[in-house]
């Protein structure tokens, strides 16, 4: 008998479950809903939405970066070699990787975002359209022409903080744009400044004694 009037105590008095049930559905009744009118109203994704991959494919270096570091393996690449004649006389010849395929299986992508991440060429990138429901699986294995019709819907990265620290690759790119800018504007002023033979009085510079027009 203890013990069933200590799980009385603590259950209250019967039917207090049940009460406390309509009392939260009484307080859901009363209150104004919000119905999302989807397809005819879209509905506003945060900017960080993973909704599909796009390519941007000429970035893209074949390194297989992406498709090793994939959990799920279902990135398809597919190149070949071609050989780059010499830019200069004597030089060597060079190979390049030729994209031939790009594909990726969405019906095994858990939208882990590892192959964006890895990519060092900044060829893959997010894009939050998420339309892409197909009738049959094997549709949703999006060939490169298709994610790069992906690429055009991806959206501006954020602006930077106005007291965040410049990024090393910017510092770094203004410095080598500055001194060529530095290095030009010399030239330029060399180039324009009069040399010894151009000073006045000098033989062969205008104005010298002797040839000017015939008096």
């Amino acid at each position: 008998m203890a013990l069933d009037d200590l799980a009385q105590k603590k259950s209250g008095w019967p039917g207090s479950g049940l009460a406390k049930g309509l009392a939260v559905t009484l307080r859901t009744m009363t209150r104004k809903t919000h119905t999302a009118q989807y397809p005819d109203t879209l509905p506003e994704l945060p900017p960080r939405s993973r909704g599909v991959i796009g390519l941007f494919e000429e970035n893209c270096t074949v390194c297989m970066l992406c498709a090793r570091e994939c959990p799920d393996w279902c990135i398809y690449i597919d190149s070949h070699k071609e050989t780059v004649p010499a830019a200069t006389p004597g030089g060597r010849e060079r190979s390049q990787n030729v994209l031939d395929r790009f594909a990726i299986d969405f019906a095994l992508c858990m939208y882990c975002g590892i192959c964006i991440e890895v990519c060092p060429f900044d060829a893959l990138f997010w894009s939050p359209e998420f339309e892409y429901a197909e009738t049959d699986i094997r549709d949703l294995t999006h060939e490169r022409d298709k994610l790069r019709e992906w690429m055009w819907t991806v959206p501006e990265p954020p602006a930077l903080d106005p007291g965040a620290e410049e990024p090393k690759e910017i510092a770094a790119a203004r410095k080598t744009a500055d001194k060529l800018a530095a290095a030009q504007a010399a030239e330029a002023a060399a180039a324009a400044a009069p040399g010894p033979s151009d000073a006045p009085g000098q033989p062969g510079a205008p104005g010298a004694p002797g040839e000017g027009a015939p008096s």
